[in-house]
């Protein structure tokens, strides 16, 4: 009002306190404005009457149009899942398949594969100009800030889809439309799909998890029935090295080198044998990717003679600074010529790095892989090679050179790692399970520690478990932890997380014999 120490302070700079005044107005109107705006296009800009994709464009992506600028991996082996696919999409009725499959099998793959089959016109007449849109439902929830925003962006989505008459939304992850946006009161994705969907107004391609199907599909009936589940299996390793062969070039162009077919032989084999947790093919290609990922680096990184010629030169500038400053001109020039002569021959090895840098590309081995295996699960990377086979033959003279007059058990301990070695077993069931059986002090222990240093480099690589600790029947929970509804179900036992830590190990069961039998009957699921 012109009386506040704020205004007498203006006053004083020489400001107009009128027009100070009409200048915020006219910026706190704008911002509403802005605001309005953007509320009333649920969060987009309006684009012209002449667009009727503003929404899908701010909330999709056009898969058919990324298929058409070629920026889509080629999909390899998946033509009966992509021809299921098409035949649910040609139905009269439950016209919308739901991909269901294990994370990494590759279920947004098929749908990229009928993208450019669509770009390619290899498609029944039913879908022949039809566009896929892949539909972001976090976006779509994202910023919507008040009751209504987020139902308002899904009603002009769906407008946008049923205008044009020629959309299939696929829905990433759509178990999470159950209950999206829903709030008390209010209506979730799925709810407000279930009627287009229905009537058949809508089509739809989703893709999800068994274990999340189960949990929030199959519970809600009415929106499972409008959906056709299409199982996507994991690949075999013969399927997923034609499929890195398929993708071989991508990976080549990326990083700048060339990937041999040993090396993709390698990927989907050691993969599929080592690491457990994940599935074919992701697995496998996530192993090019990053083999051509070091390689890259290796190539881009200059080598230690060098960076040592750089810390050479410094070291000998500061010197000739430092004799400067105290007029000792004898030894500055002793100094300067002394970084010349470095920079010269770091000039030098600087352009033969740069020759043999440009010259032709690094090449991805076997050996490559075998090194980004050994990294991730700890196995030596000879283990995983070719040299596996040399180091079997030899395992008796390995495991003696610790353990000494042992002969029948060391032999017997021998032929049954080269029996599983070569394929002979059962790949749910362990590498070996052996009873060491003796008195003290004769090397059951060391015949152990022996093994995980053949097998692992290390004989720490081994977890022991003192049985002696078990001897009562509420053990086991501890072991393998608590069943279901019991405290502790969540933090599993001793023995699973040790496991899951360190997957490649030898488990040791030190005086098993004072057990409690209930821990001998859980083992034998173990062992069987």
């Amino acid at each position: 009002q012109g009386e506040g120490l704020g205004a007498q302070i203006l006053i004083q700079l020489g400001a107009d306190l009128e027009d100070i005044r009409t200048s915020t107005l006219n910026a706190i109107r704008g911002q509403k404005n802005e605001e309005d705006r953007l509320a009333n296009a649920g969060g987009v800009e309006n684009k012209a009457e002449g667009s009727m994709s503003a929404m899908l464009s701010q909330f999709g992506t056009d898969l058919t149009q990324l298929a058409a600028q070629g920026k889509l991996d080629p999909v390899i082996g998946r033509e009966d899942e992509i021809l299921s696919v098409m035949t649910v999409l040609s139905r009269r009725t439950k016209n919308n398949p739901v991909l269901v499959g294990e994370p990494g099998v590759g279920k947004t793959a098929v749908v990229e594969g009928l993208a450019q089959r669509i770009v390619s016109q290899d498609v029944p007449e039913t879908l022949k100009g039809k566009q896929i849109y892949s539909l972001d439902l976090a976006s779509l929830v994202a910023g919507s800030r008040y009751r209504g925003d987020f139902e308002e962006r899904l009603k002009k989505v769906i407008k946008e889809v049923q205008t044009s008459g020629n959309i299939i939304l696929f829905i990433d992850e759509i178990h999470q439309i159950v209950g999206a946006g829903s709030a008390d009161g209010a209506l979730g994705a799925g709810d407000m799909l279930k009627p287009m969907l229905a009537r058949g107004e809508l089509q739809t391609i989703g893709a999800t998890t068994i274990s999340e199907y189960r949990k929030y599909i199959e519970k809600d009936a009415a929106l499972e029935r409008r959906f056709q589940p299409i199982t996507v299996s994991q690949p075999s390793v013969a399927q997923t090295v034609q499929i890195l062969r398929g993708l071989r070039s991508h990976y080549e162009g990326f990083h700048k080198v060339t990937i041999t077919d040993a090396a993709l032989q390698s990927a989907a084999e050691l993969s599929a044998r080592y690491i457990q947790d994940r599935n074919l093919p992701d697995k496998a290609i996530d192993l090019i990717d990053e083999a051509g990922a070091r390689m890259r680096i290796r190539r881009l990184t200059a080598p230690p003679e060098i960076k040592a010629l750089d810390r050479a030169i410094n070291e000998a500038k500061q010197e000739a600074q430092a004799a400067s400053k105290t007029d000792n001109f004898e030894a500055a020039a002793s100094a300067k010529e002394k970084a010349e002569a470095l920079q010269k021959e770091r000039d030098h090895k600087r352009e033969e790095w740069e020759k043999e840098r440009s010259g032709s590309p690094m090449e991805i081995t076997e050996e490559s892989i075998a090194e980004v295996v050994s990294q991730n699960t700890g196995i030596p990377v000879f283990k995983l090679t070719a040299e596996e086979s040399k180091k079997l033959l030899a395992l008796e003279q390995a495991l003696h050179s610790r353990v000494v007059g042992q002969d029948e058990a060391v032999n017997a301990l021998a032929k049954s790692l080269r029996r599983a070695r070569v394929g002979l077993k059962d790949p749910k069931r362990p590498t070996g399970s052996f009873i060491f059986a003796g008195p003290t002090g004769v090397g059951k222990t060391e015949l152990a520690k022996a093994l995980a240093q053949y097998l692992f480099d290390d004989e720490n690589a081994m977890i022991r478990v003192d049985m002696s600790e078990f001897s009562e029947k509420y053990a086991v929970s501890r072991l393998f932890g608590a069943p279901p509804g019991y405290v502790g179900y969540e933090e599993g036992g001793e023995l699973t997380e040790k496991v899951r830590k360190k997957p490649f190990s030898v488990i040791l069961f030190d005086e098993i014999e004072k057990a409690h039998p209930d821990v001998f009957n859980t083992m034998l699921q173990i062992l069987d």
